[in-house]
């Protein structure tokens, strides 16, 4: 597949990401809270399944264990707001299977995608590590976010979830200006801002309640 058409799987996967995050935040400034619509949600599952796509694409482990590890806990927060069950149950098991497939097909395919999955030459093993600390980072954002929001009974983004998106993009920042993916540094960027943000936010909340 060519390179162009590989970039802009990624580049889509990453403005839907920046998307989610723009329409959080906007929505946040409106209320001077903040607050998670359930449109975050839905383009977190659609971003995320096209930058596994991309990353397995590109051979980088480190990005689909990272999307792997977070796309069920959108579904979950999906569920959270009551929104899963009004998704058509066709697309609902498409959504569910297909990432699943792809793992088993590759693993299954043949000796040399294993070879080029942990033995990139593009990707040294100290750097894979860097990148699997970084994706393993970011992902404990919404293992907290979602322990967090099972115990609220309701889908929150608490001030550890914004600390956790910051430690963690930070680190991705790093581990893509190294493996000089573009799209990686172009999605962090803006997320860190972002993540910035609703720290400032939570902060003048707190103090309010206080």
């Amino acid at each position: 597949m060519s390179d162009w058409l590989i970039y802009s799987i990624g580049f889509i996967a990453q403005i839907l990401f920046s998307s989610r995050l723009l329409l959080q935040w906007i929505t946040s400034e409106k209320r001077k809270k903040v607050v998670t619509p359930v449109l975050f949600w839905m383009l977190s599952l659609i971003a995320s399944f096209l930058l596994f796509i991309y990353g397995y694409l590109r051979d980088d482990f480190a990005i689909m264990f990272g999307q792997t590890l977070t796309y069920f806990i959108y579904i979950r927060n999906l569920q959270l707001q009551n929104q899963w069950q009004k998704i058509p149950f066709i697309i609902r098991w498409f959504i569910y299977l297909i990432p699943s497939l792809i793992v088993i097909y590759y693993f299954n395919n043949n000796i040399s995608d294993r070879m080029n999955l942990f033995q990139n030459e593009d990707i040294p093993f100290w750097l894979l590590v860097l990148g699997i600390v970084s994706q393993i980072t970011f992902t404990l954002r919404f293992v907290y976010q979602w322990l967090y929001s099972e115990r609220q009974k309701k889908s929150v983004l608490p001030f550890g979830f914004w600390l956790l998106s910051l430690i963690g993009s930070s680190l991705i920042f790093v581990y893509a200006i190294i493996r000089v993916d573009y799209v990686l540094i172009v999605g962090n960027v803006f997320g860190m801002v972002i993540y910035i943000r609703n720290l400032i936010l939570l902060r003048r909340e707190y103090r309010k309640l206080s």
